[in-house]
């Protein structure tokens, strides 16, 4: 992947999937757990490299 990572939008549905959690957990968590969205339209969306970044930053070691 080049540096920087992915500029592709995901849904909650996928983003959810990749956190291992439901979609409502994502949706009324994501602002508090400061994940930020891209809104397309009415729909919110999210950058991939940004949920790598969260998952990064918030993975215990």
């Amino acid at each position: 992947m080049a540096a920087g990572g992915s500029n592709r939008l995901l849904t909650p549905d996928e983003v959810a999937e990749q956190l291992n959690i439901t979609k409502r957990v994502l949706m009324a968590e994501y602002r508090r757990w400061g994940l930020k969205p891209t809104r397309v339209g009415r729909h919110v969306r999210f950058r991939e490299r940004h949920v790598e970044a969260w998952i990064e930053n918030n993975t215990e070691r």
